[in-house]
């Protein structure tokens, strides 16, 4: 099934998404009216821009309390069924039903998600951070910040929808292991696959550039006009503008683009064979992947670092009795058979 097809057919959580951004709207606007009430009572610019500042807070707070706990779950079941959708080629028979139970399976309580989706997001933005550092030690190139900023730019764009994926290989594993077990490998499998996935995500990116100036164009120009002819505050109609581009930006542009992500890494996530091991390693890049393995290793005591994520290289058993091989540029000792350093990564010389 491609990215559009499961678009269209999983229409009912991108309307969910939209119902709980346009309230999150309403009410602001309704909190903004009262508190201009009381600002008119009052006839005071003082009173007026002490309300307009508790507005801008109370709509930070009804975002929050909406979107990052009852739009977290909905998020969640949208990324149930797209992963069921790409790995088997249906969609589940009732999406809603089949989304709002496994995610009540595999986390309980909203706030178990909640932590686990923060840990994935702050991992892979840490990582995104490494890659930064990477092109700042080549901006001493006449020309090379600008092209950094825009390939930062892209990245950053691109990387905004890997946490969903990460999430997709939870639900996938949901017989397997725990939660933290699976998104913790899910973010080796992404490390592993990079330059597969950036190349889908050079498109994507593209897509969602265009998409928002579009946005933009709909809906900051009509309430502009709007407020000009009705004599209302400029900035008031622009962060009414915002919300409402915001709303439509959650709902079907990134709906959209996390179908996008999401399939090629669900397709190359179950046959992935990581021959050498990258816990260790992103556990000293990020420290939010550091404590997403820990949390991990709460689940499973017994798992260790050097656990390959979706299938691990094999040993031939003739090479069981051959002595160790040790890492020539880090020293670490590594089982015989093994091509790449356990500790560092880099190849081993036999």
């Amino acid at each position: 099934m491609t990215p559009k097809q499961i678009y269209s057919k999983t229409m009912p959580f991108v309307w969910a998404k939209l119902a709980l951004a346009l309230a999150t709207a309403i009410l602001s606007a309704i909190v903004f009216g009262v508190l201009m009430l009381i600002a008119w009572l009052f006839n005071s610019e003082g009173v007026g821009a002490i309300m307009l500042l508790i507005w801008l807070a109370a709509t930070g707070f009804i975002r929050f309390a909406i979107m990052h706990y009852t739009g977290y779950l909905v998020k969640a079941g949208h990324v149930a069924v797209i992963t069921e959708t790409v790995t088997s080629g249906k969609l589940p028979a009732n999406q809603v039903e089949y989304g709002k139970n496994l995610v009540k399976e595999k986390f309980g309580t909203s706030n178990v998600f909640f932590v686990l989706d923060k840990l994935v997001a702050g991992a892979v933005k840490q990582l995104q951070g490494s890659l930064e550092r990477l092109g700042n030690t080549l901006d001493f190139i006449p020309g090379m910040n600008t092209i950094t900023s825009i390939a930062k730019m892209f990245v950053g764009i691109a990387l905004g929808y890997i946490d969903e994926c990460c999430l997709g290989w939870v639900f996938y594993n949901k017989d397997k292991q725990g939660a933290f077990k699976s998104a913790t490998d899910g973010v080796v499998i992404y490390a592993q696959n990079w330059k597969v996935l950036l190349k889908s995500a050079a498109k994507t990116t593209a897509t969602v550039i265009a998409l928002m100036a579009i946005i933009i164009v709909v809906s900051f120009l009509p309430l502009g006009i709007l407020g000009r002819l009705l004599h209302i505050s400029g900035f008031v109609m622009f962060i009414f503008a915002f919300i409402i581009a915001w709303a439509i930006k959650v709902a079907f542009i990134d709906s959209y683009m996390m179908i996008k992500m999401m399939v090629p890494y669900m397709e190359v996530a179950p046959s992935t064979t990581i021959t050498f091991d990258l816990y260790d390693k992103l556990c000293k890049l990020s420290g939010k992947f550091r404590d997403l393995f820990k949390k991990a290793k709460e689940e499973n005591p017994n798992m260790e670092a050097t656990t390959a994520p979706a299938q691990t290289a094999a040993v031939n058993q003739d090479d069981s009795q051959a002595p160790a091989t040790f890492c020539s540029a880090c020293g670490a000792k590594n089982n015989a058979g093994a091509k790449f350093c356990a500790g560092c990564g880099k190849p081993l010389n036999g």
